[in-house]
């Protein structure tokens, strides 16, 4: 899949979000000359969009520095100041690429709250990782609800690889265990954790969470290798206050942000980066196999300010 097309994914699933600061950016960036009142309506298009205090404060300090500086004059220039700006805070939540081999199983456990789509999450990447040629297993760690681990043999299905299952009521901890020792005995490449979701205020849950941690750290030393957490970004604010908890409980290596495409609010992408500094692994901007991608901090600022990309090479524009 080209580039242009996955930025096209990306520009579509922020569509809601593009749609409601559009009329307020559209405006601002319009104007033909930036002064203090263009920055104050820049200021409240941000916030509703829930990008947050801080990072629009962060926007308006590099606006003003550059309006002083006669360096921004009119909208344009603005726009491409604050899709810069964003960038940067963006960036700092990029995960740093992969200089080392991966172990052979790599263990990802993922958690969240009820409803996040966290099975979902795990279908998909499952289906990416068998498309790039891996033979990865997806573990039905969910016993709480016998209709989570259906609706994860039903994702195992529609990617196309193995999946192990627990029954209904059992112990999560022991059925991660055994799939643990079911994909070493199989050369498996990727191991994929779905666990039960849990409200991150509940301590006893949280506990049940991290007793799994070390079950599989037992079974395979220096496993999970990574833990990410799903949020859904039509929660808002509330997604910092889950992220907080559970970071504190399993120490989180990473996020992953889902329903994208059903939020007018996806500014709170750049809330959460500027807030926690955690990787942002994936987005999830719609119900396709095809639509959680990786993260990339500039092709969301331009999918979130509508910024026309470099054309290609070999393009005439």
């Amino acid at each position: 899949m080209s580039e242009r097309t996955l930025f096209g994914r990306l520009r579509a699933g922020l569509r809601k979000t593009r749609q409601a600061l559009q009329e307020r950016l559209e405006a601002i960036f319009s104007r033909p000359r930036v002064d203090a009142n263009t920055l104050e309506a820049l200021e409240e298009a941000l916030i509703l969009a829930d990008v947050g205090v801080r990072a629009t404060a962060r926007v308006l300090q590099e606006a003003t520095a550059r309006l002083r500086a006669k360096t921004l004059q009119g909208g344009e220039d603005l726009r491409q100041c604050v899709m810069a700006t964003l960038r940067d805070i963006l960036e700092a939540a990029t995960p740093p690429p992969a200089t080392d081999p991966l172990p052979r199983p790599w263990v990802l456990m993922l958690v969240g709250v009820n409803g996040v789509g966290k099975t979902t999450t795990l279908g998909k990447l499952a289906y990416q990782y068998r498309q790039a040629g891996e033979r990865p297993l997806l573990v039905a760690a969910d016993t709480f609800r016998a209709a989570a681990i259906e609706q994860a043999v039903i994702w195992a299905e529609r990617a196309g690889v193995e999946v192990v299952k627990g029954q209904p009521g059992g112990d999560a901890a022991a059925v991660a265990f055994d799939a643990l020792q079911a994909a070493c005995a199989r050369h498996l490449d990727r191991v994929l954790i779905d666990t039960a979701g849990r409200l991150h205020t509940k301590a006893h849950l949280m506990q049940e969470l991290a007793k799994m941690r070390r079950v599989i750290a037992r079974a395979l030393p220096g496993a999970p290798h990574e833990v990410w957490l799903v949020l859904d970004a039509t929660t808002g604010q509330n997604g910092l206050v889950q992220a907080q908890q559970f970071h504190e409980q399993l120490g989180l290596t990473g996020l992953v942000l889902t329903k994208l495409d059903g939020t007018a609010k996806g500014g709170i992408v750049v809330h959460i980066a500027e807030q926690l500094r955690l990787p942002i692994r994936y987005l999830g901007v719609g119900e396709g196999l095809d639509d959680l991608r990786p993260f990339d901090a500039q092709a969301f600022a331009e999918a979130l300010l509508e910024y026309e990309p470099i054309p290609e090479r070999g393009s005439t524009r």
